[in-house]
């Protein structure tokens, strides 16, 4: 996959389970049948919303396996392979890219703080060891590691496999400062919903947004109308997708949201992987509310 080619609407999304946790592979096919009919440009396994960190290897393999055969071919995969060591990362990645991946997502890792070296360091063993295109990952609410626009300029500028970067933190300025540092080299991407229109507007290739789980079409229609210069219509859709993005990512428990209103749209996104729980009903209440206030065309 060429750098410049890593671009539109991307969807990160849920991995269903069974009320006793198991993964369920049917429901999972399903579901990647709708987001390739709602137009997306690509699917992202076993990501944040993938709930990946309760994933076993094993797991991840069959997931990952099972999107592949499914898309087979018809838009690229771009799976989550990171992890909290740089060993294990290696092992997620190497795996990913035997099973077909056109690319892999590889989050900062977790839970101890590290250093800017340490970082570099870590994504350097990654890009020598295995021979994938790498996507960068930064998303400090869940990992507490924001990456800096430079550190992602000197990854860009030492390894060709480096092709893209999520950012997740939602800081316009970060964004920017990413895009002017790296954006004629790597694709920057939108990694939450109430950003997409104004990274494309600043020069980002695309998004990654949990929306999409629900609302493939809508997200599409927005990187859509931004390429055919309709600033009206993408500003319109832009608005609904930030106040999804409210209501599903930042109001609740997103695992859980996302998937109660994937099942509202009678889609078999399944249960949450404890701890993670479902929706209270009045929660769930407030997400209906929220699908209901949608165009009906959605």
């Amino acid at each position: 996959m060429a750098r410049s080619k890593l671009e539109g609407i991307f969807v990160p999304h849920v991995t269903p389970f069974t009320r006793d946790g198991e993964l369920d592979e049917p429901a999972l096919r399903t579901c990647v049948r709708f987001w390739l009919e709602g137009g997306v440009s690509g699917l992202v396994p076993c990501g944040s919303n993938g709930e990946a960190p309760y994933l076993s290897r094993e797991e991840r393999r069959k997931i990952i396996k099972t999107v592949v055969d499914e898309v087979n071919g018809k838009v690229p995969v771009v799976a989550g392979t990171g992890s909290m060591s740089t060993k294990e990362t290696v092992l997620f990645t190497e795996d990913a890219k035997d099973l077909g991946v056109d690319a892999a997502l590889v989050v900062t890792p977790y839970y101890f703080k590290l250093s800017g070296r340490e970082m570099y360091e870590h994504y350097k063993v990654l890009c020598e060891t295995v021979d994938l295109p790498i996507v960068l990952y930064s998303v400090p609410k869940f990992t507490g590691y924001s990456l800096e626009p430079a550190l992602i300029q000197q990854l860009a500028s030492e390894y060709e496999n480096v092709i893209g970067v999520k950012d997740s933190g939602g800081s316009i300025g970060t964004i920017t400062e990413t895009i002017r540092l790296v954006g004629d080299r790597i694709s920057v991407l939108a990694g939450t919903a109430d950003v997409i229109l104004p990274t494309l507007m600043l020069g980002g290739k695309g998004a990654v947004v949990a929306v999409a789980n629900a609302f493939p079409e809508m997200c599409a229609e927005l990187y859509d109308a931004f390429k055919r210069s309709d600033y009206e219509k993408a500003s319109g859709l832009q608005r609904q997708v930030a106040y999804l993005n409210d209501v599903l990512v930042k109001r609740y428990n997103q695992l859980s949201a996302i998937k109660e209103a994937m099942k509202l749209l009678g889609l078999p996104a399944g249960y949450p992987r404890r701890p993670a729980l479902p929706l209270k009903d009045d929660e769930k209440s407030d997400i209906a509310k929220a699908l209901k206030a949608m165009p009906e065309s959605q």
